[in-house]
């Protein structure tokens, strides 16, 4: 069936490191749906205007003529003879959404200015280039960041927002059609020039790599847009950023090579909540290069042992584009995949829509507690660097506190930042909290991450250009207390019933289970740490079995992991048969599937499945779906199974958290100083484990000024913190009381059962 966007630019030849796992083409359903699809990306604004269009190219081509005035201006300036002055050039790349052609509205433009060899980086660029731009009118909002880890410099352009980097190759003249996907490029380059390529040399490698463009954005569209509405777009929060996505998507495309991006959604949650991570996804064998750069192997490189979600980057040197990603934040991302699974599978069978996909994630509605890190300063230059360093900092916490509660309290970061329009030069950021899922309670138990948090405060407060007034406070806030700011309108949202996937899905599992109680389970309810409105799906048992797989952690056998659902609190086995239900289901037990292709003992089966099936039984009006879809995926499955199966082991030893801190975002900005933390990281009891951290963190001479409750509960009495009225210090207090005090045996108890 002729469908647009479907021909093959490649003439037959193979995508992908493996054969595609189907050749199908789309049906009248994938027609419909699409244009549905397409539809509903257009209403959602995701598609600039033609003016809007025609402003960027402009200005893009402006650009342009600015770096090639400005390399003239420098080589005339450094003394060369006139012939290469004439003959000098530099020239402007793109990469990125506005590459790929996803961008939308507003959005900025990742660019790349290449030059000669005697355009230098911190004179030239930084310095020539940074004041001919500072002295245009239509060049505002410009902030130069010659010291972070890739040199950048953003600004606007007659209202469109830039980011220009900037890379110096070997050559003495840049030809107009230079092709910077050639590995020649990089010779004789530094860090820095390499890592600015390699945005331009990935982006026309992926598009390079997919066989349809047009379905590939599509589909990318659509996945920017339900990471954003369900949280989960952030790489520096420690789930995916954008080249992820784009790269998620492109492997779905080489496996599907002949479908509309109806099916490719489909398949995209199909796939990756199948997914046995660490598995890397890579779009092309890794290659090894003659230039000598490091890339991505963990058999070579023990760094690369720990990553959790491997997306390898296609262009030379590979390298992993998902670092940041923590256990926590793979375990919601893994909850969302398995969400949007149900869902498209649902749609088959018209039981939900493109609106319930992309129903917006409540976050603070998730969850009863909250770790809010507020930052200040004190002038609009100082907030812009602080905020970008605590930023590139947050992920720390996260693993941080994953490491030091041995994985026991969960973190939920908020991908944003939220600002108190009365407070100028300020900004919030959340964490969600939860106890792990499926682990015995114990009467008055609770974690203590006060030095913890301390740790992260002091790391924070390591930044080289630490100037008065930027100060950190990390506070415990109960969902009752958030801030009204973080909501829209700043006005707090009455807590009606609202119907959601989560609700529905719940609704008709506790049905299920009044009426077939003794066919569906015979299993006993776990509480999950949250209360039971508005939660999402849990699936611990995929990630701690990823967990092992990862870190090679040995747990005991008799402990068990319960899924909880989203609004209904139901037995752990009748959630486990919810992924079982009716509406053409992936698989009755992928562990059977891939058993066939890699050994399980180097790979534990996912979502105990073989106790699922050995307990649960679907409902019997699943059962004429499965037969009418089983031989097409069960070769689905056996496929899947070959692009997992890798040259690549899992390491054997869980790493030092040293290793993990090694952020090279702004790793150079820290103080060089001998640290001895270790012996402040208090380890938790048996029997008691507290939540607590201390509060407020002022830099620079002082005490900090900063009163600003906002409503959180505090144990601390308020005179620690209020300066006295003659704006002399507070005298010292003998000992500092703790500030959070979070008690989790409330959360197991949230819905009046315990576990």
């Amino acid at each position: 069936m002729a469908s647009p966007g479907l021909s093959n630019r490649n003439n037959g030849k193979r995508l992908g490191i493996t054969e595609p796992i189907s050749l199908g083409g789309p049906t009248e359903y994938d027609v419909i749906k699409t244009r549905e699809l397409e539809k509903y990306l257009q209403d959602a604004r995701l598609y600039e205007s033609q003016e809007e269009a025609v402003s960027r190219e402009e200005v893009l081509g402006r650009l342009d003529q600015i770096v090639k005035i400005w390399v003239k201006t420098i080589s005339r300036t450094k003394g060369l003879n006139e012939q290469l002055v004439h003959e000098a050039n530099a020239k402007i790349f793109t990469f990125g959404s506005y590459r790929l052609g996803v961008h939308g509205p507003g959005a900025d433009i990742d660019t790349l200015c290449v030059g000669p060899r005697h355009a230098t980086r911190e004179e030239d660029f930084f310095g020539e280039l940074q004041r001919m731009l500072s002295e245009m009118p239509e060049v505002t909002e410009l902030h130069p960041v010659p010291d972070a880890h890739v040199p950048v410099m953003k600004f606007k352009f007659s209202g469109v927002s830039i980011d220009l980097l900037y890379a110096k190759l070997s050559l003495w003249v840049i030809p107009e059609d230079l092709d910077i996907s050639q590995d020649s490029i990089l010779q004789n380059a530094d860090e820095q020039t390499v890592r600015s390529l390699n945005g331009c040399r990935v982006t026309d490698q992926i598009l390079r790599l997919v066989p349809s463009i047009q379905n590939f954005r599509t589909t990318l569209r659509c996945m920017r847009l339900w990471a954003k509405r369900r949280g989960v777009y952030s790489n520096v929060a420690g789930f995916l950023g954008g080249i992820n996505w784009a790269l998620l998507v492109a492997r779905i495309c080489q496996l599907y090579p002949n479908a509309l991006p109806n099916m490719l959604v489909s398949r995209f949650f199909r796939v990756y909540t199948q997914w046995r991570w660490p598995n890397p996804v890579m779009l092309c064998a890794i290659e090894e290069g003659s230039l000598g750069l490091q890339v991505w192997d963990p058999r070579r490189n023990p760094k690369d042992k720990y990553h959790l979600m491997p997306i390898i980057t296609p262009a030379y040197p590979s390298m992993n584009s998902s670092y940041n990603v923590s256990s926590s934040t793979l375990r919601i991302m893994l909850e969302e995949f398995q969400r949007g699974n149900e869902i498209c599978e649902a749609m088959e069978a018209n039981k939900a829509d493109w609106d319930t996909l992309f129903e917006s994630y409540d976050f603070f509605e998730a969850y009863k507690n909250y770790l809010q890190i507020d930052i200040s300063a004190e002038n609009a230059d100082d907030f812009r660097k602080w905020k970008g360093w605590v930023e590139s900092r947050l992920r720390q916490l996260t693993l941080k506190i994953e490491r030091h509660t041995y994985g026991m309290l969960q973190c939920h970061p908020h991908p944003g930042d939220f600002s108190d329009k009365s407070r100028p030069f300020h900004s919030s950021y959340f964490m969600g909290l939860q106890r792990k899922q499926g682990v015995p309670v114990t009467e008055g138990e609770q974690f203590d991450i006060r030095a913890t948090v301390e740790e992260f405060k002091q790391s924070v407060n390591l930044y080289t250009l630490l100037e008065r007034g930027m100060e950190i406070r990390v506070s415990h806030v109960k969902r009752r207390n958030i801030p009204n700011f973080v909501f829209p309108g700043e006005v707090r949202p009455l807590r009606l019933s609202k119907v959601t996937w989560g609700s529905r899905r719940g609704s008709e599992l506790k049905v299920s289970g009044d009426s077939q109680p003794d066919k569906l389970c015979e299993g006993k309810t776990d509480l999950d740490g949250s209360d039971g409105g508005q939660k999402r799906k849990r699936v611990d048992d995929n990630v701690e079995t990823n967990s092992r797989y990862a870190k090679s952690l040995h747990l005991s056998s008799g402990e068990v992991h319960a899924a909880s659902p989203p609004i209904s609190n139901i037995s752990s086995c009748s959630t486990k048969c919810e992924s079982m239900d009716a509406n053409k289901k992936v698989d009755d037990s992928i562990a059977d599937s891939l058993e066939k292709i890699e050994n399980p003992a180097d790979i534990p089966y996912q979502n105990g499945q073989i106790e699922v099936s050995s307990r649960c039984k679907p409902p019997n009006d699943s059962l004429p779906a499965a037969a009418n879809t089983s031989s097409s995926k069960e070769a689905e499955k056996m496929a899947l199974g070959k692009n997992m199966a890798g040259p690549y082991v899992s390491h054997q030893a869980l790493p030092e958290l040293d290793e993990l801190e090694d952020d090279s975002e702004h790793g150079h900005q820290v103080k060089d100083f001998s640290r001895n933390m270790k012996s402040s990281q208090m380890e938790p009891s048996e029997e008691s484990v507290s939540v607590s951290a201390p509060v407020n963190s002022s830099n620079g001479a002082g005490p900090s000024t900063d009163s600003y409750n906002g409503g959180l509960e505090e144990l601390e009495p308020a005179e620690l913190m209020v300066p006295s009225s003659n704006g002399t210090p507070p005298e010292p207090v003998a000992q500092k009381k703790s500030i959070i005090r979070l008690n989790f045996t409330s959360l197991a108890k949230a819905s009046g059962k315990s576990s």
